[in-house]
């Protein structure tokens, strides 16, 4: 069970003259009053009593005042504390009647709770690591953190690339009748002898044929001349017959080829070659930024992870208040940021920490908040009572939204005793916000 302040009563404390309070246990109890009235007097006294020397204002006792401070504090688990005396010596004493000291205070008073300010003026990186420690997922965090960072900036160098590529690969001209290889010229020539050398036996073919026709025709004169050697001849004519129409079919079946398209493109090998290492680099920038966009694609999806990995452990922790998380190293409240967050909000949220630090202490001590507005005090004052929380606060105001008001180091409406000790706690309880 958290532990919270029943009663006090300062004397003498810097421009506290004589004050007694009863907090509303589970709210807001609002200090009012002008400025340079005691009011934040009130305060520095409670940290002093429960924080210990470090709280010590650097001149406690109220100027002109011959009696020294005088410090009596009784919490909701029975202890007893006190500051009185020359030296303003503490003492607590429990329930039992057994004393103790700074370190039975220190097991349930929380240092942020007596001081703040200390985290609503910290840096959002600061607020950030104070909920990361206390949750227990700091070092977790932060590797996904660093991990989402590396993955970024690779993405986006990625990303660069990728589009230097696909501008590269569009400013690049292209020659569709250009063929896909470049040419070689020894291949170009050989090619050509080839053909040469095919049309050269094709002429000496056709040159046989013309040789047997002049052979056909002189011997069908030799015929009719030598009779008596016509069966001899027959037989050479019928071989020659022979001959001629196997020539005759081989050279109907022969075919010139053209070297004029080699020619040419031996005389324009550079303007071909141009174009097809053109057409080449076209190609090769389209698949470079098509294999940078399918990283991208990969590092965006692992970016994912680390982001769902990171968005999951904060989920999972026992955060001190429901959606309040960590997002880029600043802490968030129901998806804003500190500086977008009401000021009940910032309210909330720390005092929820406070009690994520030490769940003990059921208190907090706030200073100065006359900036706030009505309807925020009164929401701030409405989720205390929900978590049954205490908060005592400052405000210059003397307004209804004050639960007491002080004037000149006293409370407006109580019984004066300048001077005088304080020798009972009053009856009387203030009202609640």
């Amino acid at each position: 069970m958290s532990i919270k302040i029943n009663k006090l009563e300062i004397e003498n404390v810097k421009r506290v003259k004589a004050v007694k309070i009863e907090p509303t246990a589970n709210g807001l109890t609002v200090i009012g009053g002008k400025n340079r009235q005691g009011k934040t007097s009130v305060l520095d006294a409670i940290a002093w009593a429960l924080g210990g020397n470090a709280y010590k204002p650097s001149d406690p006792q109220r100027e002109g005042s011959v009696i020294p401070p005088n410090l009596h504090m009784v919490m909701s688990n029975g202890l007893v504390v006190e500051r009185k005396g020359k030296n303003s010596d503490l003492k607590v004493i429990d329930p039992g009647g057994n004393k103790g000291g700074q370190q039975l205070l220190n097991e349930f008073v929380e240092e942020l709770a007596l001081n703040l300010p200390k985290f609503i003026q910290a840096s959002p990186k600061e607020k950030a690591n104070t909920l990361l420690q206390i949750i227990g997922v700091g070092d977790k965090l932060q590797e996904f953190e660093r991990q989402e960072k590396e993955l970024y900036s690779e993405r986006q160098a990625i990303g660069r690339i990728s589009d230097q590529k696909k501008k590269f690969a569009k400013e690049q001209p292209y020659f569709s009748e250009a063929p896909k290889e470049l040419i070689s010229v020894s291949e170009l020539i050989k090619q050509q002898q080839d053909i040469l050398a095919q049309n050269g036996e094709n002429q000496r073919k056709r040159l046989k044929v013309e040789q047997l026709r002049n052979d056909h025709k002189s011997l069908s004169e030799s015929i009719q001349r030598l009779a008596e050697q016509l069966r001899e001849l027959k037989q050479q004519q019928d071989n020659v017959y022979a001959d001629l129409e196997i020539a005759q079919k081989d050279a109907l079946d022969l075919h010139d080829e053209s070297t004029a398209e080699l020619e040419a493109n031996i005389s324009n090998i550079e303007e071909i070659n141009r174009k097809v290492r053109a057409n080449l680099d076209k190609d090769k920038a389209e698949e470079d930024a098509r294999d940078y966009a399918t990283q991208y694609d990969s590092l965006t999806t692992k970016i994912d992870a680390v982001r769902k990995s990171r968005i999951d452990l904060l989920q999972n922790a026992d955060l001190p208040l429901p959606g309040l998380s960590v997002v880029d190293g600043e802490l968030t409240y129901n998806g804003r940021k500190w500086d977008g967050m009401s000021g009940a909000d910032q309210l909330k949220v720390s005092t929820a920490i406070v009690r994520k630090l030490n769940p003990k202490c059921g208190f907090v001590l706030l200073d100065k908040l006359e900036q706030m507005d009505l309807d925020s005090l009164k929401e701030f004052g409405q989720w205390l009572e929900q978590e049954g929380l205490q908060a005592i606060a400052t405000r210059v105001s003397t307004g209804d939204e004050c639960s007491i008001l002080i004037e000149d180091g006293y409370v407006v409406g109580a019984d004066k005793a300048a001077d005088e000790p304080i020798q009972e706690t009053p009856k009387w309880k203030v009202g609640e916000f």
